[in-house]
């Protein structure tokens, strides 16, 4: 892609970066544990109202710009974000904090329900990939920068300087974004499905709280409420004359199947920005800068795969890069399960990077495969699936992995084990249990097309 490509897609990149910025959040998670005196199983909540936020919201904000203009909404979703960041530096109390990251993640959801549209409506078709590639490489650029960031500021400013670094990278976009193009308008704009996007919204959250509060028995009425609230939806989106996804994509064969394993990659990678950071803090005994060092090479990694993937999807197939990215993820999540005590850092390194590569490679093929899939109105929706599928992984992955690792820790305690020991026994097998997931799907993988 050439530089002045590049430069037209600069106003979507340079906003879009606010989001995977959060990775500098997960920097701050022991210093946010220590200023409101949580456990680390506690330090989920952070996590879980930001993403169960964008997550349930992000195809109706999909939908949302495929009508309205996917550059009015995505501006927006800025301008909102930029007052969000900056009430998250004036809270007085854990429960504020959460309160203010589900602000954030509306914010969140109307700038990555609108960006994949806008990075691949801003070249030709035949482009699509390579602008699927760069777009996905900002994204992994952010979230490398991240912890690179989040360690300088933490150990500079205080932990609520994760947040408020970024309100002014929310105007600066915000003042660029006039250059990006209207939507084309031809003929009457489509209806905004209301009912179904309500519908829709319940249907996610209840079904994200449902698998975060298993086993306790407050799960089974998420459940329920979720359940009723999808069929609601499916209901309404077989009598809507324009529903907000259409739901006979599903029906093609192996659509059901790539979204399935989408969303099991996410929970596998989650696994390290969720519990690494604690063992760099607590085994390493690293400092806030070392540590964001370190774990930047993850996303660093991530940003290597999906740059190599737009070339490598067009030359060997989505289905040939998926296989791989997989297998890559796995191998470097089994690597992460033998940290021990000593583990040297260019091995820690080395890791990171090798998982972040099959991440990278993967997210892209499967964003290619799913943008290709669905009509070119639609690519709000499509590229908010995307990120909705990636979600549901985040989301069990905060909730079953904290829940396993407090658990195996607690047992070993119990068992008057060293806190160290304890701790590498509940790690080891957390990343275990993340590096057999990825090869799990390899059989849906490998009946997709090429």
């Amino acid at each position: 892609m050439t530089g002045q490509a590049l430069l037209r897609l600069a106003p979507v990149a340079l906003g879009t970066l606010i989001v995977p910025l959060d990775s500098a959040v997960n920097i701050a998670f022991p210093a946010i544990a220590a200023a409101f005196g949580l456990a680390v199983p506690e330090i989920q909540w952070v996590v879980i109202c930001y993403v169960l936020t964008y997550g349930s919201l992000m195809l109706a904000v999909g939908r949302l710009g495929d009508i309205f203009g996917h550059a009015r909404v995505f501006r927006f979703g800025l301008a909102w974000s930029a007052v969000a960041y900056l009430l998250l530096t004036l809270v007085p109390g854990f429960g504020a904090l959460l309160a203010c990251r589900v602000l954030q993640g509306v914010g969140a959801a109307l700038v990555l329900g609108c960006g994949p549209a806008l990075a691949t409506g801003l070249f030709p078709e035949t482009m699509r990939a390579r602008a699927l590639a760069a777009y996905a490489t900002t994204l992994a650029a952010g979230s490398t920068i991240g912890p690179l960031l989040g360690g300088m500021l933490v150990e500079g400013f205080g932990w609520q300087a994760v947040y408020w670094f970024r309100a002014p990278i929310a105007l600066a976009a915000l003042l660029l974004s006039w250059r990006l193009p209207a939507a084309p308008r031809s003929g009457a704009r489509e209806p905004f499905d209301a009912p179904g996007a309500a519908l829709l919204v319940a249907a996610v959250a209840t079904a994200l709280l449902a698998v975060n509060r298993a086993p306790a028995p407050i799960a089974l009425a998420f459940a329920t409420v979720a359940v009723a609230s999808a069929g609601g939806f499916v209901w309404r989106s077989r009598h809507a004359p324009r529903p907000i996804i259409d739901l006979g994509l599903f029906r093609r064969p192996g659509f059901a199947a790539l979204n399935l394993s989408n969303a099991v990659l996410g929970f596998a990678g989650f696994s390290v920005l969720l519990l690494v950071p604690f063992y760099l803090a607590r085994i390493a005994g690293l400092p806030p800068v070392l540590l964001g060092l370190v774990l930047a090479a993850g996303p660093a990694g991530g940003m290597a795969g999906a740059w190599m993937g737009g070339p490598a999807v067009g030359r060997f197939g989505a289905r040939a890069v998926l296989i791989v990215g997989a297998t890559i993820t796995a191998s470097g999540l089994f690597t992460i399960a033998a940290w021990g005590i000593g583990t040297s850092p260019p091995l820690l390194v080395a890791a990171l990077l090798l998982q972040g590569v099959g991440v990278g490679l993967f997210t892209l093929a499967y964003t290619d495969r799913v943008t290709a899939t669905m009509r070119r109105e639609d690519r709000g929706v499509a590229g908010s699936l995307t990120m909705l599928t990636r979600t549901f992984g985040v989301v069990a992955a905060a909730s079953l992995l904290t829940l396993i690792f407090g658990a195996t820790e607690a047992t070993m305690l119990a068992q008057s084990r060293p806190a160290p020991e304890a701790f590498l026994t509940a790690f080891g097998l957390a990343f275990l249990l993340a590096g057999a997931l990825p090869l799990l799907v390899l059989p849906l993988l490998l009946r997709q097309r090429g």
